[in-house]
């Protein structure tokens, strides 16, 4: 009897708890104890207020209207306002226009190529190897995300200028950085290090160099073991890094106008070039260079947009090609090269 009692009192100890509990929370009583199901909670339950998501809904849709929808809008509408054949003129009619448009588009894919070298090294050594300052090296990478682009700019001004380090020393062997190209290359480069090697890092550490070492052990070289096994393996970081790098560089401004000079027709990139017309009252021929800008920035978007919706589905297929692994043929050597 007694024992039958303690029980009865220990389980109203415990609804009295739920109960309280159930209070706090805001959840019907019989749900947090299992004896009605989630699903009959509701709405009510499962979502914020009504009022609350109204609020926060309207208060993205308005930031991002006046920040991004609005002037987007205004730069198109700047650019049509005298009509389509002014608008191409204002394009492709100016000399200096034009040359800013094909040294943005040869400018950029340098800076990624520079880029996308450095960014598997570092990845590979940083993910792959162990080392005395490994986590100097992760740190240097971010340096140009915390350095200002116009104090990167300055730097390459005290290292490669007249009074600079070693501005002396490469004007006596005839060699001129600062206001040429490749300046302009160098400081891209350094503005946009961090794209690549920091999509990349992470990616080859989670994939782990287990299968490296399986295809090192059947005899393949190292390049083979790139190419067949670890640049499949990080084939969509290493795109998605490229489109964000690409998109960064085509739009550097700070970086590029000091080491540039803005010489016109020989170191104005695109957005010095809009800056420039903008400066000399050509609204219309500035709004017109800032939409081909605008457009570049979109297509960008559209393949980052693609790229992320291909790279979550591949680990599905992955997942589902692992199953059938039985059935595939055990990897063979044929002389130096592997072959499946």
């Amino acid at each position: 009897m007694a024992d039958a009692l303690s029980g009865q009192n220990s389980q109203r100890v415990v609804e009295h708890v739920q109960i309280a509990r159930s209070r706090e929370l805001g959840i019907d009583p019989l749900v947090l104890s299992g004896k009605r199901p989630l699903s009959t909670m509701g709405r009510r339950y499962t979502q914020d207020p009504l009022w609350l998501r109204i609020v926060l809904i309207s208060l993205a849709a308005i930031v991002m209207g006046v920040l991004v929808v609005i002037p987007v809008i205004n730069v198109f509408y700047e650019a049509l306002r005298d009509g389509i054949v002014a608008y191409g003129r204002a394009i492709v009619g100016d000399p200096e226009t034009r040359y800013s448009i094909v040294l943005t588009l040869t400018v950029a894919p340098l800076a990624v190529l520079c880029n996308v070298i450095f960014g598997i090294a570092a990845a590979w050594a940083v993910a792959r190897f162990r080392f005395p300052g490994r986590t100097l090296v992760v740190t240097l990478i971010d340096v140009p995300l915390s350095v200002s682009p116009v104090v990167a700019g300055l730097a390459f001004v005290l290292l490669f200028g007249m009074q600079g380090f070693l501005g002396p020393w490469l004007r006596k062997q005839g060699i001129d950085i600062l206001f040429t190209v490749p300046a302009l290359i160098l400081a891209t480069t350094f503005v946009t290090l961090p794209y690549v090697a920091r999509e990349l890092i992470p990616v080859m550490e989670a994939i782990g160099p287990d299968e490296e070492l399986a295809a090192l052990s059947l005899g393949a070289s190292g390049w083979q073991i790139f190419w067949r096994v670890t640049l499949p393996n990080i084939k969509w970081g290493l795109l998605y890094g490229i489109i964000l790098c690409n998109a960064r560089a085509m739009g550097e401004f700070g970086a590029v106008s000091v080491v540039s000079g803005r010489i016109p027709g020989e170191t104005t990139t695109m957005p010095l070039q809009v800056e420039v017309l903008f400066q000399d009252f050509n609204s219309p021929a500035a709004f017109a260079l800032a939409s081909v800008l605008t457009l570049l920035a979109g297509v960008t978007l559209v393949l980052k947009g693609w790229v992320e919706r291909h790279h979550a589905v591949t680990p599905h297929l992955t997942d589902q090609e692992g199953t059938d692994e039985q059935t595939q043929p055990t990897p063979k050597m044929s002389g130096s090269t592997v072959t499946v």
